[in-house]
């Protein structure tokens, strides 16, 4: 069976919050091979940073659970999909709102899914309560 994507690899981790920091390497580093910028790599791993935070704090809320990360390459393409069979969000489009947060207490910005949007070149998020969510992001690498 051909396989449509130049390179694909998958990540499961517990809803930890050092595996923040691993989640964001490791996608960086099979990211390398595309040879992004210095600028395109920190935009990708803030945008996983913020995508398996919220898995963290808002999918699982101090639960345990496994947050899954696929990438993959298709021609200058990166696209990562993260996600978690927490909660869910019950209105996707309000959540997706600049400074919205249900985490308030927790001095939460509410700034996650509107900085994944304004570093990835296209941001999809799929949800369905009580079964979680999964955030897919497509970062175009330009040719050096």
């Amino acid at each position: 069976m051909k396989n449509k994507y130049d390179n694909e690899m998958t990540l499961e981790v517990l809803s930890k919050s050092n595996n923040e920091a691993f989640a964001r390497v490791t996608v960086a580093a099979f990211a390398s091979s595309l040879d992004p910028s210095i600028e395109e790599l920190a935009d990708i791993k803030t945008a996983v940073s913020e995508a398996v935070t919220n898995c963290i704090i808002h999918g699982y809320e101090g639960e345990i659970g496994i947050i899954k990360i696929n990438c993959k390459i298709e021609n200058r393409s990166l696209i990562i999909e993260i996600s978690d069979t927490g909660k869910g969000i019950e209105n996707v489009d309000i959540a997706k709102e600049p400074l919205y947060t249900t985490k308030a207490d927790l001095e939460r910005s509410g700034m996650g899914f509107t900085i994944m949007e304004s570093f990835m070149d296209k941001l999809k998020v799929e949800s369905i309560l009580g079964l979680g969510t999964k955030v897919t992001m497509i970062k175009n690498i330009k040719e050096n």
